[in-house]
């Protein structure tokens, strides 16, 4: 029997919304670190050591820069970390977002959802994607770097469902990362998650910062495209969702680049967090000077004409430029073709190593 849906489960816009934003030279959403602090060393992230953490931006200024992406278009504040549930302005600052008539959509490891800051979020509309990365206590804690992570997920998770997610309007959703680690138990995960009602978000891994540290946890790209092959059966056999196999979602398409942009803790622009390559500071130039004059995302924008190689001749290319991020860090080139998706495997579907990579602009530990 097939489960209907209790809300919108898309991360992304509406094709017509995008093109028209990207002939209005207009920003859909915007992604925004409030602080890089972080209490969990995840082996795949990018987050620095609490000693590298430098010149974050004031909460004055994270406003400021948010009206300014509302001014540009933007109805949608998408909040990264470090973990902004343990930031000490988040409420502050969500408040001020919704003031404003934006959404907000949190990303979180679930350190500081107690029951309060779950009631608060649910009070205030946010949506909620918690980090999840397996059901088994050890291999979470060993993922996310933090003895008691199992724990402190799995509490969040039970207060966010007591303060009402997911509901309606109300929306929940689960990031996992896809490694060699849990692959074999995502399946039931994503199905589990399916029918709670909360929304899987499950990603390819990015190779940057601490990833390239620890190529332990990468699963080769051909067997990558088996495992997609196996969600989507799961999700058209149970869910009745159909969607086309694609790097680096599971589900969903990431051309973000069309209609949105990264503000990093420091106040640094970047196309997004995969493509760590600054297009200005928000301290010395507005937000609208620097989107427009940006080549990157002019090149982006114009992916049709400009992603290189393979990417460019496949049949998806319409509606999928592979992971942007993936080929900047793999080959210093962001309009590189995806050194990562199973349909740039050679002919014998030989694995592409990972050796050679892109300075990344975080600090790794």
């Amino acid at each position: 029997m097939q489960r209907k849906p209790l809300y919108e489960t898309n991360f992304e816009f509406p094709d017509d919304e995008i093109e028209k934003a990207v002939s209005q030279g207009r920003l859909l959403s915007m992604e925004i670190e409030f602080s890089l602090r972080c209490n969990f060393k995840c082996p795949y992230c990018y987050v620095p050591r609490d000693d590298q953490l430098k010149d974050e931006m004031t909460p004055d200024e994270i406003k400021d820069v948010i009206l300014q992406a509302r001014a540009l278009g933007a109805t949608k504040i998408i909040v990264l970390g470090g973990e902004p549930s343990i930031y000490p302005h988040t409420t502050e600052l969500i408040k001020f977002i919704r003031h404003l008539g934006l959404e907000v959509e949190m990303f979180t490891n679930g350190s500081g959802v107690t029951r309060a800051f779950a009631e608060t979020l649910h009070a205030l509309g946010v949506r909620v994607v918690l980090k999840m990365n397996s059901f088994d206590r050890e291999k979470q804690n060993r993922l996310s770097g933090h003895p008691d992570a199992y724990q402190i997920i799995q509490s969040a998770l039970s207060n966010l469902k007591s303060a009402g997610y997911p509901f309606r309007d109300r929306f929940l959703a689960v990031s996992s990362i896809i490694c060699r680690q849990n692959i074999e138990e995502l399946p039931r995960m994503w199905q589990w998650l399916r029918e709670q009602h909360i929304v899987p978000y499950f990603e390819m891994i990015t190779p940057q910062a601490n990833a390239r540290l620890n190529e332990w946890l990468y699963v080769p790209s051909c067997e990558l495209e088996l495992f997609f092959k196996h969600i989507a059966d799961i999700d058209k056999r149970f869910f009745g969702r159909t969607w086309d196999i694609q790097p680096p979602l599971l589900g969903n398409k990431c051309m973000r680049h069309q209609f949105s942009c990264l503000v990093t803790s420091n106040g640094v622009v970047q196309p997004c967090v995969g493509i760590t390559l600054s297009i200005g500071d928000i301290r010395k130039a507005t937000l609208a000077d620097i989107l427009s004059q940006s080549k990157v995302l002019k090149d982006l924008k114009d992916y049709r004409n400009t992603i290189k190689g393979p990417c460019h001749e496949c049949d998806q290319a319409d509606s999928c430029y592979g992971c942007r991020g993936a080929a900047y860090q793999m080959t210093g080139d962001y309009l590189a073709s995806d050194p990562l998706c199973w349909r740039n495997c050679g002919p014998a579907k030989e694995e592409l190593s990972l050796p050679t990579m892109a300075p990344s602009t975080r600090a790794v530990p």
